[in-house]
């Protein structure tokens, strides 16, 4: 079965156009047989009886002229049936058994039919001058007589017929998966974050319907999550005033170094979380794709990481500007690599590559890596995997922030193993000039 709605609705209207047909036929064929049987057979009797009737009226020396005439005029042969005659039956179909019959009525048991006489065809029909006598001859009609043939205009209509009703079938089946195949592109988009073009209200009942709650439901989606988005956003901003005057009482208020320095982590750490929530509430903050040059800005988050004491080594192809979103990008680059420093540790690699269609950004570590019936839940917001990459504490909204932003280009986002061990993190996105 073919995979589309469309093709399948269009394959099961036609099959049940064509076995209509195909019935139809059938049925016209079957009861079409007995009136062009009696007729076939009225036909091959009345030339018997004329013959019977001209060879009794006519003298004996006028019969073979009469025979001649017969043949000349009409294509009728009259020959004597002998014993060692070759006799080919007539095929056995319900058109001659039907046929046979009604010449058995008309002249006779001892009549017989056959396709062809000595390798000779034609319409043979055996007969005798009288029914006491014993000589028996054979009327030889034209092959046409007893064939059964649609006529060709007949043809040409059922044929139009048949390509007519499978031109509507296929409207029909477009009709019907026109709008579902829109729902699911909308449906499509929205699963990539993004904002689908409402769909047109019109059409069947069901289908007007079934637009209708889709584009509510994307309404909802996108204000629910314009509304998450501004409470993180909101709270994040209010906590870091608190924080900021928390850190100085420390610095000025805490004897101890050791206490103080505790006190300290512990604000930073929530800084740390209060920015990751600011990173995922402006993920989708409206910024407008510009021409970027990325080998450039992947350089500079390198750099940025080199100063902090991360080892990059980098592998960034040369590349014209792309319709890339920068600051978007260069958070999502940042978090792979505070990922891959943070639950990996040791050297980390950052790779640039790309062909015709797509450029990839991989970010490598050797680190333990991850299970892959666990790749799907760690993209989800605020999950971790605690038992597969040390200890190391966080909110779990790194690769959902990535995984977004990869979604706003159009793109997505992989994990997967790395050859040499540990995780190796694939930004792929189209290439927009």
């Amino acid at each position: 079965m073919p995979r589309t709605l469309l093709a399948r609705t269009f394959l099961l209207l036609a099959v049940l156009v064509l076995l209509t047909t195909a019935a139809w036929l059938s049925l016209f064929r079957y009861m079409d047989a007995e009136p062009r049987a009696r007729e076939t057979a009225q036909l091959a009797a009345s030339a018997v009886n004329l013959i019977r009737a001209s060879l009794f009226a006519a003298a004996p020396e006028r019969r073979f002229g009469l025979f001649a005439e017969f043949s000349s005029r009409e294509g009728i042969r009259l020959l004597p049936a002998e014993p060692e005659d070759v006799i080919e039956a007539m095929p056995d179909s319900r058109f001659f058994t039907l046929l046979q019959r009604e010449l058995h009525q008309r002249l006779g048991e001892h009549t017989r039919i056959a396709a062809s006489v000595d390798n000779v065809p034609g319409f043979w029909v055996s007969f005798r001058l009288d029914e006491g006598d014993d000589e028996e001859y054979w009327l030889v009609l034209p092959r046409e007589r007893a064939k059964r043939s649609f006529a060709g205009h007949w043809l040409v209509w059922g044929l139009l017929a048949v390509a007519l009703a499978l031109a509507v079938a296929w409207y029909i089946a477009s009709r019907i998966s026109r709008p579902l195949k829109a729902m699911a592109q909308s449906a499509e988009t929205v699963g990539r974050g993004q904002i689908p073009a409402p769909l047109p209200e019109d059409g069947a009942d069901e289908l007007s319907r079934l637009a209708s709650a889709f584009n509510t439901m994307a309404a909802d989606l996108q204000r629910n999550e314009k509304e998450r988005s501004e409470v993180l956003a909101g709270i994040s901003h209010d906590l870091r005033t608190p924080l900021t005057r928390l850190r100085l009482e420390a610095e000025l208020s805490v004897a101890d170094e050791n206490a103080r320095q505790a006190v300290v982590s512990d604000i930073e750490q929530m800084e740390s979380v209060i920015s990751q929530f600011m990173d995922y509430a402006r993920a989708e903050s409206g910024e407008a794709p510009v021409p970027t040059d990325l080998p450039a800005l992947l350089a500079g988050v390198a750099a940025r990481q080199a100063s902090v004491g991360r080892q990059i080594a980098t592998e960034l192809a040369p590349l014209d500007e792309l319709l890339l979103r920068p600051k978007a990008m260069a958070r999502a680059v940042t978090n792979l690599v505070d990922n891959a420093a943070k639950y990996a540790g040791g050297e980390i690699s950052l790779k640039l590559s790309a062909d015709a269609n797509e450029i990839r950004i991989e970010v490598s570590d050797h680190g333990p890596g991850i299970p892959d019936s666990e790749v799907d839940r760690l993209k989800r917001p605020f999950t971790r995997l605690e038992a597969a990459r040390t200890n190391a504490t966080g909110t779990g909204l790194g690769l959902a922030i990535v995984e977004r932003i990869a979604r706003l280009h159009n793109g997505h986002l992989d994990l997967l193993a790395n050859p040499g061990g540990g995780l190796l993190v694939r930004l792929s996105l189209p290439i927009r000039r």
